[in-house]
């Protein structure tokens, strides 16, 4: 079992694309098969609700329930630690990066590894299919 924030990005391409086989679809598979374990606190939360409800998006209502059922009912609410000095190009981001960062061996998975530092935990979907294999990344 592995622990990993999952960016808002990663959930938004998932529910866009009707590929079943693109990494971020199997990413939240895994959530759903218990390998993955979302990691995610208040304001995640309310980060995932609020953008996977914009309009511009026409997300079904009853697939946007499932989704954050699904992180609250697999996931794991944790305090976020305040451990960053690192800039950020959009300081929202930095919310992602610490609740990864406040639970040892736990991944931040996105698709935009460039808003974040470069570290060993910040990983794409395709990265973390990779590491769920037990490959190298």
């Amino acid at each position: 079992m592995i622990y990993a924030v999952i960016d808002t990005n990663v959930i938004v391409s998932a529910l866009f694309t009707s590929n079943i086989e693109a990494a971020t679809v199997k990413v939240f598979n895994a959530i759903l098969q218990g390998q993955i374990v979302p990691l995610y606190n208040k304001e995640i939360y309310e980060e995932y609700k609020e953008v996977l409800n914009r309009p511009k998006f026409h997300f079904p209502h009853s697939i946007i329930k499932q989704y954050l059922k699904a992180i609250q009912e697999l996931g794991m609410e944790i305090e976020r630690v305040h451990c960053s000095s690192e800039e950020f190009p959009d300081m929202d981001d930095i919310v992602f990066y610490e609740v990864a960062m406040s639970k040892d061996d736990a991944y931040l998975v996105t698709g935009n590894t460039k808003h974040f530092p470069k570290s060993p935990i910040v990983v794409t979907p395709a990265e973390m299919m990779q590491i769920l294999m037990g490959k190298p990344i």
